[in-house]
């Protein structure tokens, strides 16, 4: 049995054990860890983005379809107020959708941050379904639509939201050249691509245009692309490789981890390990849990560095 093989076993191996006993020697880990601090909100690059922002991130696509989340279905004070603590706790990266209806309410709770400060990122939704219209305006129109929802002159990014066709690159290009125009004005500062496909996933490895993608992980293939993480974080490594900025998203299995502590605790460790993501999103519904995962990320980063 060859020495690939090997690791492939005892990897998927420790994953039936609950995963509690896989650590930073793991073969789909980095041989050396890219983090030198401890800090679960240090400031990290995207890629070759030209964007920089912190580490850890919020998500506010909480069950959300049709411009509805749980953000937007939940008191509208008590989402905002959600908002600026994060912001007042460090986090400097806030990603929004079309089909979160979270803009609206991100922009009051813009008017407690520093614009300049923060990384806003969007999505626009171009398949069926989704969204309440029947029409799929070009990019240039929704992202016009968002500034003004969002009360921003610019936004930091814009993606193309989710993905899964493996020819998004060709279905796709009039909306990717309209985008690529919005950056050279400024408008947006960055664009890429949200997947959920591993195929969708590869096409994005492979073209050019792609600044930025959104990419599901955890180490229990809940919510991911393909049930094994090892398929997925093989095309993971590569984009990181390629320069593109990778975020990672789904680390708590789309909440189906989030009473699990020891298995929120280790799909930390185990992004934070792989040494490809660089940035990772969490969709948060309280102030304690924000506070929650910051104490939790701080822990795996101080092993991580320890290690390292």
């Amino acid at each position: 049995m060859g020495k690939s093989n090997l690791n492939r076993r005892r990897f998927l191996g420790a994953l039936s054990l609950g995963a509690a006993h896989l650590t930073f020697s793991n073969p789909l880990y980095s041989m050396t860890s890219r983090f030198t601090s401890p800090n679960p909100l240090q400031k990290i690059g995207l890629g070759k983005s030209g964007l920089e922002t912190t580490l850890l991130g919020v998500g506010t696509g909480i069950s959300a379809s049709n411009r509805s989340s749980f953000l937007s279905r939940q008191d509208a004070d008590k989402s905002v107020a959600m908002l600026i603590h994060a912001y007042d706790r460090g986090i400097r990266f806030f990603d929004c959708a079309d089909t979160y209806g979270i803009h609206g309410l991100m922009a009051k709770a813009l008017k407690r941050m520093d614009r300049d400060k923060l990384t806003l990122s969007s999505k626009i939704w171009m398949r069926k379904r989704g969204i309440p219209e029947p029409e799929r305006p070009d990019a240039d129109v929704v992202v016009d639509r968002f500034r003004k929802e969002l009360n921003t002159d610019y936004i930091d990014m814009v993606q193309i939201h989710c993905m899964v066709d493996s020819d998004w690159t060709d279905t796709m290009k009039k909306q990717m050249d309209i985008l690529n125009n919005l950056k050279s004005k400024g408008i947006i500062r960055a664009h890429g691509v949200s997947v959920h496909s591993l195929e969708a996933m590869k096409a994005a490895l492979e073209e050019p245009w792609v600044d930025v993608i959104h990419v599901r992980i955890n180490p229990y293939g809940i919510a991911m692309d393909k049930p094994d993480p090892q398929e997925v974080v093989g095309v993971i490594h590569k984009l990181h490789a390629s320069g593109k900025g990778v975020i990672g998203m789904k680390l708590i299995g789309n909440g189906k981890l989030r009473d699990q502590s020891e298995k929120i605790d280790h799909s930390l460790k185990f992004v934070l390990g792989l040494g490809s993501v660089d940035m990772m999103i969490i969709g948060f519904e309280s102030e304690e849990q924000i506070d929650n995962i910051i104490n939790r990320v701080e822990t795996a980063l101080t092993a991580e560095v320890t290690t390292g």
